[in-house]
Formats: structure tokens, sequence, C-alpha cells
């Protein structure tokens, strides 16, 4: 058995734990499926990707940034994507937007770096999906934890995050 299997029959018998994304998804009673990973075999959202044998245009990064007002944004684009911040700011008619710090991330959101979710966070920011999530049926989405990812369709997406989709890709 490889370390893979034994880590997926692991997590099979064990209860997955609920996460704030999980949480909001189950009150709003939107469908959605729970994938897990070895959060130690996989780090980037390229690495869930070709762990969890899906797509890397179907598993989406989330990432935070600050505008020039001092607001924040989320934007979730495809594993392979880069963030385009010129894109990034006009979609949130800000002058610039710079990528927020690591250390600000938990406590900004309440969820730590490789397990931010577009959805359940502490606070409300206005969020942003690539456009290209329009084209899929379902794409895969932080759930919250490291070594969790949630597939949602876009229109679940988002009801859940109020999301909208514009285009944010270099």
């Amino acid at each position: 058995m490889t370390s893979k299997e034994r880590y997926l029959n692991k997590m099979s018998k064990e209860k997955i734990s609920k996460t704030n994304a999980r949480r909001l998804l189950e009150q709003k009673k939107i469908p959605f499926t729970i994938h897990t990973y070895d959060p130690e075999k996989a780090i980037s959202a390229t690495e869930v990707a070709a762990y969890l044998n899906q797509n890397p245009d179907r598993v989406f990064k989330t990432l935070v940034t600050y505008g020039k007002s001092g607001e924040h944004y989320v934007f979730v684009l495809p594993a392979v994507g880069e963030l385009d911040l010129k894109k990034a700011a006009e979609a949130a008619g800000e002058k610039f937007i710079e990528m927020l710090p690591q250390k600000e991330l938990l406590p900004l959101t309440g969820y730590i770096h490789g397990g931010c979710s577009p959805i359940g966070r502490k606070k409300s920011f206005p969020t942003f999906v690539d456009s290209s999530a329009l084209k899929l049926e379902k794409r895969l989405v932080s759930g919250g934890k490291r070594g969790y990812q949630i597939e949602i369709s876009p229109e679940d997406l988002e009801k859940a995050c109020g999301a909208q989709f514009v285009d944010l890709i270099k």
C-alpha cells in the first residue's frame, strides 16, 4: 500500500472535521463534495491537483490582498494561473492591489496559509473568481483547512461567498 493509499484509508476511517467553510455550506444547504489529501505531500495548488488526480485548471487557489484604500479583497484562480494585479485592481475599483503578508492571513481571515477558503471567512470581503471557473461544471477550492478541498459549482460558490466572476489571470 502506498503512502497516499494509507493516508486516504486513514481519512476514510476518521470523521472529517467541520471547518467554517463546511458549516456555512451546510447551513445554506449548498451541495458540495469534500476531497481530502495529505497536507504533508501537497502544499501548492498544483501539487494538490496532482495528488487528487485532478486537472490543475479545476483546482483553484485563494489569494487575499489589500488595495490602496486599505480594503481587503479575495481572489480565486486556477492552480496554474498567476494573478494579474492590474486586472485585480480594476475589478476591485482600486488604484493598486498588493498581496497580504502571510503573517496577517490568520488574524484577518481565520484561515492559515494553504487552508484559506473563499467560503466561511472570519470577515466578509469582496470576492472575485477568475471567469474560467464558469466554463467548469464544478471546481475545487480550499475547504478551510490544509488537507481539505471542496468541490462546488460556480453558481453555488457565488451563493456561498458572493463571488463575482472576472478575468484575473495574466
